[in-house]
């Protein structure tokens, strides 16, 4: 069983940096895909970006391509989410979630078995 805890959300002003972290339980973390994923207000789930299992590949949605970095450690067990220039359009309840049956990045909800409780992003205009 592996669990998700995200941290370091919060309310941030449009152009401020903000880093969240997914830390993990369990021993499957380094083997797999790792992924972010939001939820802005009255909207379904988005997919924000994902990393394989080595971190060698990584991929965007292209809303945050260019200002989001998701490095991970998995000597830490953990994957973090880099925001930078943020936005309002960003603001959303973000989730990490991990996808067992994958070892490189992937954009589909489908193929992530574990999801985090999420955090909440909030950008100020």
């Amino acid at each position: 069983q592996v669990q998700l805890v995200e941290s370091g959300g919060g309310l941030v002003q449009a152009g401020d940096s903000l880093r969240l972290s997914c830390a993990a339980s369990g021993r499957t973390f380094s083997s797999y895909a790792m992924g972010w994923f939001r939820q802005p207000p009255g909207q379904e789930r988005e997919f924000v970006s994902g990393i394989g299992w080595n971190g060698g590949d990584t991929i965007y949605a292209d809303s945050v391509n260019g200002r989001f970095t998701i490095p991970r450690d998995n000597a830490k067990k953990t994957v973090y989410l880099q925001m930078n220039s943020l936005k309002p359009e960003d603001t959303g309840v973000y989730y990490c979630a991990l996808a067992r049956g994958h070892f490189s990045a992937t954009y589909a909800q489908a193929p992530y078995d574990y999801w985090g409780q999420g955090t909440q992003v909030t950008v100020s205009s």
